[in-house]
């Protein structure tokens, strides 16, 4: 079985674990993805204390394992969902969206294990020198919210920087991506593209077909002029995004605003022609509705065998 030193930290069974995507990763994907062995992570968003409260609660009803929550440093209630994950007694924090640095002390003395999200070597120093249990060092290829650095440069210089276990994040969806990630030296994975279509995962069933239909150039990134870049599948609300953004009159406020509540309208109404469909450039290689057990076993056993059969394909 694959196994790695994050598994001991955490206490999981595979070192796989699920992106706390907002709006997606709700208690219901992040406790099956913890009860099929991995770690769920639930996505804090822009809740208040008191929402995320609530949801950790039902979370805990549909699971004993560990799990994680992801708070969204953007977020204006990121200081009031900190003091809640340390009342809740959360036993994993992802960060993304932001420094982390503010929060990290409060959580570890807490007994709380922070793994940022990060996109540069510099931040993968900076709060591995400040006490993060891990870090996810996440490449461009991913869906949503992104940095410039592609996943293939990027683990292997993280890695190369910290003492701390490293997550890869970016373009991985099978065995053979979790099976590289090894070799560029990370100790597990986290996806996000591949669970927004699991059984588990509550997102609109048009949100789930748009990512099985999608081919290798179905994803684009908009946002980089006013300092958000993400990535979504193409449709007419891309479309328009990157007119708009490309449009020297259009104010960066007219953009943000344009783009205000466009996910919500993905994950909760399918709605085509409107919603930010977020994917990873991953999506072509998904082609199949499983449950997070199915997944996470499948993606394991193709790696001990991508594993295995390494050497065999050289001469």
């Amino acid at each position: 079985m694959i196994k790695s030193r994050i598994c001991e930290l955490l206490g999981i069974e595979y070192p796989i674990f699920q992106g706390g995507m907002a709006w997606v990763a709700d208690a219901s994907l992040a406790a099956a993805v913890s009860e099929a062995g991995g770690l769920g992570i639930l996505a804090g968003m822009n809740m208040n204390g008191e929402q995320l409260r609530a949801e950790i609660k039902k979370l805990r009803t549909l699971t004993a394992k560990p799990f994680g929550v992801n708070v969204m440093l953007m977020s204006p209630f990121a200081a009031e969902v900190a003091d809640v994950i340390v009342e809740e007694k959360v036993p994993v924090v992802t960060t993304g969206a932001g420094n982390p640095l503010t929060f990290i002390k409060k959580w570890t003395e807490a007994g709380v294990k922070v793994i940022p999200v990060v996109a540069s070597v510099s931040l993968a120093k900076m709060v591995a020198k400040r006490g993060a249990t891990a870090v996810v060092a996440e490449g461009g290829e991913s869906g949503g919210h992104i940095g410039e650095a592609h996943t293939l440069p990027l683990v292997p210089q993280v890695v190369d920087a910290v003492d701390i276990p490293v997550i890869a994040a970016g373009g991985i969806a099978d065995g053979r991506g979790m099976a590289a990630a090894f070799m560029l030296g990370a100790e597990g994975v986290q996806m996000g593209t591949r669970f927004l279509v699991a059984k588990e995962c509550t997102v609109h069933q048009t949100y789930k077909d748009k990512v099985l239909a999608a081919g290798d150039g179905a994803t684009v990134v908009n946002g980089r002029r006013i300092g958000h870049p993400a990535r979504a599948l193409k449709n007419p609300f891309t479309r328009s995004f990157a007119a708009r953004e490309a449009d020297p009159t259009a104010t960066d406020e007219e953009l943000t605003a344009f783009g205000t509540g466009a996910l919500r309208k993905a994950v909760k109404e399918g709605d085509w022609e409107n919603g930010s469909f977020l994917c990873g450039q991953v999506a072509g290689l998904v082609k199949k509705e499983q449950t997070c057990k199915e997944i996470i076993e499948e993606i394991a056993a193709e790696t001990e065998t991508v594993l295995k059969n390494a050497t065999l394909r050289l001469r």
